[in-house]
């Protein structure tokens, strides 16, 4: 697979890598359409024991591309627009259903909608140096995907706050404080220890697969509240997006046809 999204697949371990660099990876609608053809290959090849999603270029995702952004603030629910959102949010759920256990490699920056792709994993190696931030506020926008839900369950309530709401950003060793990294470590080592719990789990991929299955549904919010999390933020954010928009001048997008 070539392209904004590459799928390696090596000794039971499958890496997923959003390949942007000169955006710092940030999403767009094609882009998470590349991410959920990848994640659908290894949902379907029963010889992958785990998964590896990280960024090119030392950042891991920009969050949803500023274009785009702009786009949507002009008319969230025009349906072009409305489907494009959508289409991004299902490239971290998917990423977040995947039926392998799922590592996030984190360097650089994580920003939004890339939050709430490396909290969609398992586990997360991060970088010391590492930039972790909502950002939605500081677009004047309401945060969406679940991206509380998510915080929260990872961070706990009072961290989500802080990051969600009081715009707090943290580095990789507070993330690893707060619980919601695994461990942070030098830039140059987070992608190879990351390969490595990885490869861990995919030696017997049948038995990863089963074990993962089992942790999401016992020990985990997003089994059951994901989805609805995800459809209350949705209402709020659309609301945000298209007064960002008036606040900004931006044009409406004419409607085809």
């Amino acid at each position: 697979m070539a392209g904004e999204v590459l799928l390696d697949k090596h000794a039971g371990v499958a890496t997923v890598t959003l390949n942007r660099p000169a955006r710092r990876n940030a999403l767009t609608p094609e882009m998470a359409d590349e991410m959920v053809a990848a994640l659908r290959e290894i949902e379907a090849d029963a010889a992958i024991g785990a998964a590896v999603i990280r960024g090119a270029g030392g950042h891991f995702c920009a969050g949803a591309d500023l274009g785009e952004a702009a786009r949507m603030f002009a008319d969230p629910l025009e349906p072009q627009v409305h489907d494009g959102t959508t289409r991004i949010y299902e490239a971290f759920v998917r990423a977040g259903h995947l039926p392998v256990p799922v590592v996030a490699a984190v360097r650089g920056a994580a920003v939004g909608a890339g939050m709430n792709l490396l909290l969609a994993t398992d586990l997360r190696v991060v970088a010391h140096e590492a930039r972790l931030l909502s950002g939605f506020l500081r677009l004047g926008v309401h945060p969406g995907g679940g991206h509380m839900l998510l915080l929260a369950e990872a961070a706990g309530p009072q961290a989500a706050a802080a990051m969600a709401i009081f715009g707090e950003e943290i580095d990789g060793a507070t993330a690893e404080a707060l619980g919601l990294a695994w461990v942070a470590l030098p830039d140059e080592e987070v992608e190879p220890h990351a390969q490595a719990l990885a490869a861990h789990a995919a030696r017997d991929p049948e038995l990863a697969r089963a074990a993962v299955h089992t942790l999401r549904m016992t020990a985990s919010a997003k089994a059951t509240d994901w989805a609805r999390a995800l459809q209350a933020e949705r209402a709020a954010q659309l609301w945000s997006m298209r007064r960002a928009g008036l606040r900004q001048g931006k044009p409406r997008i004419p409607r085809e046809g």
